[in-house]
C-alpha cells in the first residue's frame, strides 16, 4: 500500500508540474491578446483556467497521497509551515512554499470580483515565483529526478516557461499588450450626449 502511494505521489506531482507549465505559458499568451494554436484568445483564456484547475486537483491529490505514505512521514504541519519535515526539509519546504503560494493565487482568483483587478494582478505575479519553486521541490525531492526521462520532461517546462517570460519582456509583446487593453471599453470612459435621454 505505502509503495502505490508513494507512485501516486510521484506521478501527480509530475503531472502537476506540467500543467502549471501549460498554465503559465498559456496564461502570457492569454496577456499577448492574441490566439495561439489556432484557437481564439478567448479559448486560450478558457485553457489557461481549467489547465490551473486540474493542476491544483493534481496538487490536492499530490499532498493528500502523501500524508498518508509512512516513507515520506509528512505531518499536517508540513503542507502549511515550510522546511519543518524530516524527508528532505528543504527540498520539501519549497513544495510548502509552492503550495501556499498557489492557495494565495487560487482564492484571489475565485474573490477576483470582490477585490478589484490591481489586487488580483499583484497576488497573480506570484506564479512567476511559483512556478521555479515547484521545479526544484520536484527536482530535489522526487526519485525519478535523476531518470531521463523526467530530465527530458524538465528541459521542455524550462525551455517552455524560459521562452515565455523572454517574449513577455520584449517590446513587441508589450505594445500589443497596450493595445489590446485599449480596445477594451471601460464605461466610465465612454462620453455621455446630453441630448441622450437616460433610459429609466
Amino acid at each position: 500500500m505505502s509503495e502505490a502511494l508513494w507512485a501516486l505521489g510521484r506521478g501527480t506531482g509530475v503531472v502537476a508540474l506540467v500543467l502549471m507549465t501549460i498554465t503559465v505559458v498559456l496564461g502570457i499568451l492569454t496577456r499577448s491578446g492574441r490566439p495561439a494554436f489556432g484557437m481564439p484568445r478567448f479559448a486560450v483564456t478558457l485553457v489557461h483556467r481549467n489547465s490551473a484547475l486540474i493542476g491544483t486537483v493534481f496538487i490536492a491529490i499530490h499532498v493528500i497521497s502523501l500524508l498518508f505514505d509512512p516513507y515520506a512521514q509528512l505531518k499536517v504541519l508540513d503542507f502549511f509551515v515550510p522546511f519543518l519535515g524530516s524527508y528532505r526539509p528543504f527540498w520539501l519546504g519549497l513544495g510548502t512554499v509552492a503550495a501556499d503560494l498557489l492557495i494565495a493565487v487560487v482564492v484571489t482568483s475565485l474573490l477576483r470580483h470582490r477585490l478589484g483587478q490591481r489586487a488580483f494582478r499583484a497576488v497573480h505575479w506570484a506564479t512567476y515565483a511559483l512556478w521555479p519553486i515547484a521545479l526544484f521541490h520536484s527536482i530535489g525531492t522526487g526519485t525519478d529526478a535523476g531518470s531521463a526521462p523526467f530530465i527530458l520532461l524538465a528541459v521542455v517546462c524550462i525551455a517552455a516557461v524560459t521562452g515565455s517570460v523572454i517574449w513577455r519582456l520584449t517590446t513587441g509583446f508589450q505594445l500589443r499588450e497596450r493595445a489590446t487593453a485599449d480596445r477594451r471599453i471601460d464605461p466610465a470612459r465612454i462620453p455621455v450626449d446630453p441630448n441622450v435621454k437616460e433610459l429609466r
